[in-house]
């Protein structure tokens, strides 16, 4: 009967934002309950308006989600956006502009999932790691070189395979490959006698099912994401099953970039191929604390999914705002691009080059790293460069036995 007052207590934390005790109990509650009353109230809501997912506890309860009215607009906005409506309204892009996009989203992942596992190196030197295909120096480096190899190998192959145990243990053991302290850990599923825990700042915050409990749901979960029958929509397939490993933890290590990799792996394979312009795991490193309280709120209260899934799908959002500014920005420079080289005839991989060092004068390219952003051989690569040379656009200057590149003073006036 008194149902109608509480709808805007439950708009509020519900809908509004999906909250949890430690916040709810700052709220005003509703009129003539207190707020202990209003929560439990809210709870039930949420429970009866809920779904059950695949995702089990060793209790024998499963995680369930409650369907917020954003879903649909939100699931919208990415199929029109991931599904490859990125950029084709702004900006018209040569296939060599793409690919540097594409290029630039899996570094930017890369670097931003490692950093998320404790990577400890900065961010310039890692791009340049990766774009001249230097040696990494130490373990950090080493997990940042292994998860752009991953998802390099996801969009090539991987996402042409079903899920199955081999696949999950394959991209582990690339994710952790010299990574890890302990090499007899790659490659593998944790036993009971590894006695894994998570920590949350120097605390216990999750104890992952035991061995027989996890050998019977990584089949289950292998099963769900080879599933093409169902009617659940890809993008939420793909966050259920990120949590689902989250929650398994089905590695001695490496469970987390495993986790953010099958997530990208299962939207590549249903065909949404921007996805690989959007590095996820920026936003999730500058809101490392949510990320890590939406496993926990999901667990501790009652199994409720949802905390995570309203976690990650803003998150996917707040990466969509980013890189939609990152285009607006990329239109411009273009304009200044075009009447700068308009009368030069330089092809599209060329442009690029001018852009990337007009932007910045410190920034230097070499015949290696244009031939990996831009996809093509390094003599092509080499010719692109000379041909600037000649145009008198970009110096040269030797670093040992590489050639570097930067922008010419006469050019840049």
């Amino acid at each position: 009967m008194n149902m109608p007052k509480f709808d805007e207590f439950i708009k509020d934390i519900s809908e509004n934002n999906y909250l949890y005790w430690d916040k709810v109990k700052y709220r005003k509650p509703v009129e003539g309950y207190t707020v202990e009353e209003s929560w439990q109230v809210s709870r039930w809501v949420r429970t009866i308006k809920s779904v059950k997912m695949p995702v089990k506890t060793v209790s024998g309860e499963y995680f369930y989600s409650y369907r917020t009215q954003k879903v649909d607009s939100l699931l919208r906005t990415f199929d029109m956006k991931a599904g490859g409506n990125m950029i084709g309204h702004k900006i018209q892009l040569s296939d060599s502009e793409k690919n540097r996009f594409m290029i630039r989203g899996i570094m930017e992942e890369s670097i931003s999932s490692s950093e998320l596992e404790g990577a400890d190196t900065s961010s310039k030197y890692a791009k340049k790691m990766l774009a001249e295909n230097i040696k990494p120096r130490n373990a950090s480096e080493q997990m940042i070189l292994n998860h752009y190899k991953t998802l390099r190998k996801i969009d090539r192959d991987y996402k042409n395979r079903e899920m199955s145990r081999e696949l999950l243990l394959e991209i582990q053991e690339i994710l952790t490959e010299n990574a890890i302290e302990e090499p007899n850990q790659s490659g593998r599923f944790r036993a009971d006698k590894d006695e894994i825990v998570v920590q949350y700042k120097q605390k216990i915050s999750h104890i992952p099912p035991n061995e027989k409990f996890l050998n019977e749901q990584i089949d289950e979960m292998i099963q769900y994401a080879n599933n093409t029958e169902d009617s659940v929509h890809p993008l939420v397939k793909a966050i259920v099953l990120h949590f689902w490993i989250g929650y398994l933890h089905p590695f001695c290590d490496g469970n987390g970039r495993t986790a953010r990799s099958i997530f990208y792996w299962y939207l590549l394979r249903n065909d949404y191929w921007a996805i690989l312009y959007l590095p996820i795991s920026s936003t999730l490193k500058n809101a490392k604390d949510q990320y890590a309280m939406s496993y926990i709120y999901a667990e501790q209260d009652q199994n409720d999914f949802t905390y995570f899934f309203e976690f990650i799908t803003k998150k996917i959002l707040q990466a969509i705002s980013e890189f939609d500014l990152y285009i607006d920005r990329k239109v411009l420079e273009n304009k200044y691009l075009s009447s700068k080289v308009k009368n030069l005839n330089l092809n599209p991989r060329q442009q690029q080059v001018v852009g990337l060092l007009l932007k910045d004068p410190s920034n230097k390219v070499t015949g290696k790293s244009h031939s990996i952003m831009s996809s093509v051989s390094l003599k092509t690569a080499y010719r692109d460069l000379k041909e600037l040379e000649k145009l008198k656009i970009v110096s040269t200057s030797r670093s040992g036995k590489n050639v570097d590149y930067y922008i010419s003073e006469k050019f840049r006036l």
